[in-house]
């Protein structure tokens, strides 16, 4: 594998930017054995693990082949919202990872989907992703498109790639808007400081829009209704972050407010233990008959838990 340090990498330690990176998943101690032994070379020349980085310079990992696992057929409970012969919608829960991955080789919406739509689905779109179009982050729940036959697959991929599928969420967040509606236009790009997040990046990031509406003001934080122009990684996570208006229970783009009363905190912990961002609505062109199809996921009870906790009047806190 071979890779290429950007300005971020400007710096940092070799073993330090290689952990983050996104395209690997190995430990500090994996990689310092590696290059100890010499499988890490920077610019084809051994290098130590503290060594500092520059921009533009080339990586090669001698890495030993794994071969990829058979994706499994594997019996999990899907919620269905609509299905015909050439698509399929669901709800996806809180805590289903998409495809496999790091850490998530079985157990996911890839191996449910193989079981409920049958082999065939895997020779036509091949083992790892069956008929996913698009995904949704682990602990986010709401409505998900799947294609059942490869004419689907590439209207839909298109349909959502230009942007002209309606995908509108709601989020639970800190703080108050003064306004009733806005857009977030901000450029996102990784993070500076962990690869793995993404963040406001003016000179770097890539397009990035989000609409958004205050359904509900509460005490702590708001409602909102989310609809996304753009699709990028962790967009709206990383967008509310960027205004000082984080999702609630997002452990990794914001956290809670100190001003928040701890009754609440500790409350909202139990209720909610995933960032409050619910995929609500989508709207797509159906492939095939070309007409209109909207279909809504159901708000989730941790949702309406929090909910209702931001809800009650100030003496509950």
């Amino acid at each position: 594998m071979i890779l290429k340090t950007d300005d971020d990498a400007k710096g940092q330690r070799l073993d330090a930017w290689l952990a983050a990176h996104p395209k690997l998943d190995l430990s500090r101690s994996r990689l310092h054995a590696l290059i100890g032994e010499g499988a890490v070379l920077l610019e084809g020349e051994k290098v130590a693990a503290k060594t500092l980085l520059r921009t533009a310079q080339k990586i090669t990992l001698n890495l030993p082949e794994v071969k990829a696992a058979k994706l499994k057929s594997q019996k999990i409970p899907l919620n269905i919202l609509f299905e015909d012969k050439d698509l399929l919608i669901i709800n996806k829960p809180a805590g289903l990872v998409v495809h496999p991955g790091a850490g998530h080789a079985d157990g996911t919406l890839a191996n449910a989907l193989l079981y409920h739509l049958g082999a065939k689905i895997q020779a036509l779109f091949g083992s790892e992703r069956p008929g996913i179009v698009h995904r949704l982050d682990k602990d986010t729940s709401g409505c998900l498109v799947v294609a059942k036959s490869e004419r689907a697959f590439k209207s839909l991929s298109k349909h959502i790639a230009s942007h002209e599928a309606g995908r509108t969420y709601l989020a639970l967040t800190w703080g108050r808007f003064d306004e009733d509606k806005g857009l977030i236009d901000a450029p996102l790009g990784r993070s500076q400081t962990d690869r793995r997040k993404f963040a406001v990046r003016l000179e770097r990031g890539k397009e990035a829009r989000t609409h958004f509406v205050v359904k509900e003001r509460f005490v702590h934080g708001c409602l909102l209704q989310l609809k996304l122009e753009t699709g990028r990684t962790h967009q709206i996570r990383a967008h509310l972050l960027s205004i000082g208006r984080p999702i609630v229970s997002d452990p990794e783009y914001g956290g809670t407010p100190q001003s928040v009363p701890a009754k609440l905190r500790d409350a909202l912990k139990k209720a909610i233990p995933r960032q409050a961002l619910h995929a609500w609505k989508l709207d797509v062109v159906h492939p095939v008959t070309r007409k209109p199809l909207s279909v809504e996921a159901p708000i989730p009870a941790d949702f309406k838990a929090a909910e209702k906790l931001l809800r009650k009047p100030p003496r509950f806190v």
